[in-house]
């Protein structure tokens, strides 16, 4: 699969959290924070607004394998806040169970929270394998093609005519960590056609079935909402269109967006082994 284009896509980390960015100064590491009425924790709490972690060019990773995914991504993780009556974390602030689910999205917090830099990348080039959500605004949703993008090889997800955010806590969870490796870039139809590949739009009930599409020449995969589809644009500027097959009789008409694309990724490493 390629691999070049995907690896020179330009990773641009926001600057770092600062009074001067809006946060207030870190609290000292000795004392426990234990009012989630604590100006440090308001401020952090805003990042689960998708408009303030664009803004800011800040998230909030939860958990310890969260949290050490994103390092091991090489990405900058500024500070951590942990309970200690639920686990222990070396070089972190000490907040109370309380602060803990303050900070977390999830009912059960496993203990750490983790600010982190985002990673920014530019549309990657020269690609082969590209896969485009348009109008995807589930963010489930857009984690799992996440996921499945990067272990099929993709060089990039392009998130089109959404505002779905892979950094929100449930696409980071559902991508299992892939949002923070790769390149994830907010693209019009104008960039994609312009990436110089065949553009294939998955529509259900198209004539040619997936299995039988060219999947091994250069291509960008379009994926839409599966409540409303593709739109007309999308399917007009397509170079051809392509179905999963469903059972007939069956009570569903289609897939889940996030499944007909793993499906339709995993089609193109098969045909290219």
């Amino acid at each position: 699969m390629s691999g070049g284009p995907r690896g020179r896509a330009e990773r641009r980390a926001e600057a770092p959290a600062s009074p001067a960015s809006g946060l207030p100064a870190r609290p000292s590491r000795r004392a426990l924070i234990s009012s989630p009425d604590n100006a440090r924790i308001k401020e952090l709490v805003a990042l689960r607004s998708s408009r303030e972690r664009r803004r800011r060019g800040l998230f909030l990773a939860e958990g310890p394998r969260e949290v050490e995914r994103a390092a091991a991504a090489g990405l900058r993780v500024l500070e951590t806040f942990y309970a200690p009556a639920l686990t222990d974390w070396p070089g972190g602030q000490a907040v109370s169970e309380r602060v803990l689910a303050k900070l977390a999205y999830r009912a059960k917090p496993e203990g750490v929270v983790a600010l982190v830099e985002a990673p920014r990348f530019s549309l990657p080039r020269g690609g082969t394998l590209y896969l485009v959500a348009v109008g995807v605004e589930k963010p489930g949703n857009l984690g799992a093609m996440a996921r499945s993008a990067d272990a099929a090889g993709a060089d990039a997800l392009l998130v089109a005519e959404a505002h779905a955010d892979p950094f929100n806590p449930n696409a980071i969870r559902s991508s299992t960590g892939a949002v923070f490796t790769l390149p994830i870039v907010e693209s019009s139809l104008e960039e994609v056609l312009g990436l110089g590949v065949a553009l294939l739009a998955a529509v259900a009930g198209a004539g040619r079935v997936h299995s039988a599409a060219d999947l091994v020449r250069p291509l960008a995969i379009a994926v839409g909402a599966e409540d409303r589809g593709l739109p007309a644009r999308w399917r007009e500027a397509a170079d051809g269109e392509l179905s999963i097959p469903i059972r007939s009789g069956a009570s569903t008409e289609s897939l889940n967006a996030a499944v007909a694309a793993a499906i339709l990724l995993f089609e193109a490493v098969r045909q290219r082994a």
